[in-house]
């Protein structure tokens, strides 16, 4: 992502924020509050680094995000199906308000709350299995298996159809620039599956997410077939890959802070709030999705055009020492309920609760049941997802 500020030019590898993005978000937001940039899809982009100004853009009502709004010839981005492409990352109110309204009557706390036992289940499940071998991948046998099974039980997806949806977010979230078409075919699949899954719930409702998505009214008001499409998309999407790399993150973060998992472990009541903590630490979400300004702005003292694409960077607002003292250290006693990884104002995440759930139980039942857990890593260190949208580990080899 190469990046410009007026009389300061300054370049940076894609291959530095992946491997350690806060100490480059450290020198850019230190060099300014605002940075024109080269975008993760290759067009032109402003990137903001400081967490007053991210926090305000976030709520900001001018700052779209609908592609509509985009000037023409810019932004890019991913190509999804109209079916797959009403969903509320692309939606401003009066429709984004409407969809949120009409969701939450489905999505309720108490539907939430149910999932408690069955993930601590899975979690023990999961931990039951790799026990005796003494050492493992925490990703692939812990970290990614919770969050899909747990998702794919809120839709209500059979588990035979729960590697697929693995293999079709991996496709997504990281592309293989060897192989451009295993992200179009993933989206193929993934249209195709929806709508079986659709017409299967239609004809036979069950107690789930999605039946009570097709039930659910306001007045004479219902989803349409796309929004419903959509969202169930987003549902599997964000929720299970932000958990994936929120547990993921979350262990190799306590794992590298002995202290602090040694708190943890002498009072697990504590876990909760560290988990907020954990999430502003290393969140699973470096950058909010992309903005498009619906007239002339003016943000960090620097004026951005109607039409150009903003990109809020989570990852360096969560480490500004002018809202976090002494960011870089990992505190879990730190009141961190002011981050943003799991959005703000009216975009804040209508799932936030049953991704603090998960991480929470995962944490607990890892420690619970490990109480020798160490890391076990190659000498280069953790392997991370090449992508920029996304902080998530590859492997998390440990023993115990």
């Amino acid at each position: 992502m190469p990046t410009t500020t007026p009389g300061q030019p300054t370049l940076v590898g894609p291959a530095e924020l992946i491997v350690n993005p806060y100490a480059v978000y450290a020198r850019l937001r230190e060099t300014g509050p605002v940075h024109q940039i080269t975008g993760t899809d290759g067009f032109p982009a402003w990137l903001v680094t400081r967490y007053d100004d991210v926090r305000q853009a976030i709520a900001d009502p001018r700052l779209s995000l609908d592609k509509r709004n985009a000037k023409p010839g810019g932004y890019h981005g991913l190509a999804l199906p109209p079916a797959l492409d009403a969903n509320l990352l692309n939606m401003d109110p009066p429709d984004h308000t409407r969809i949120r309204r009409l969701v939450s009557k489905a999505f309720t706390p108490r539907r939430v709350e149910l999932l408690r036992k069955p993930i601590r289940k899975t979690a023990d499940a999961l931990l039951d299995a790799i026990a005796p071998l003494g050492r493992a991948d925490l990703i692939s046998s812990y970290a990614a298996p919770l969050p899909i099974t747990v998702i794919c039980d809120l839709l209500g997806v059979a588990p035979d159809d729960r590697q697929d949806f693995r293999s079709w977010t991996d496709a997504l979230v990281a592309p293989d620039p060897a192989r451009p078409e295993k992200a179009k075919e993933a989206v193929r699949a993934m249209l195709g599956f929806f709508t079986g899954l659709l017409a299967a719930k239609r004809a036979a409702p069950a107690d789930d997410l999605l039946s009570a998505l097709i039930a659910v009214r306001d007045d004479e008001d219902q989803l349409t077939e796309d929004e419903l499409m959509s969202l169930a998309f987003l549902i599997l999407f964000a929720g299970y890959e932000n958990t994936v790399h929120l547990i993921g993150n979350a262990t190799l973060a306590l794992l590298n802070h002995p202290d602090q998992l040694a708190v943890l472990r002498a009072d697990p009541g504590r876990l909760s709030p560290a988990v907020e903590e954990l999430a502003r630490f290393d969140g699973p979400v470096p950058l909010a999705i992309r903005r498009f300004p619906t007239e002339d702005v003016t943000i960090g003292g620097v004026g951005i055009p109607a039409g150009e694409t903003i990109l809020l960077s989570l990852a360096a607002a969560h480490h500004d020492p002018r809202r976090f003292t002494d960011p870089d250290r990992l505190d879990i006693g730190r009141d961190a309920t002011a981050h943003l990884a799991l959005g703000h104002g009216i975009h804040y995440c209508l799932g936030a609760p049953l991704a603090r759930m998960e991480t929470e139980i995962a944490l607990a039942a890892l420690l619970d049941r490990f109480p020798g857990l160490a890391l076990d890593l190659p000498p280069d260190g953790p392997r991370w997802r090449p992508s920029m949208r996304a902080r998530g580990l590859l492997s998390l080899p440990v023993r115990y």
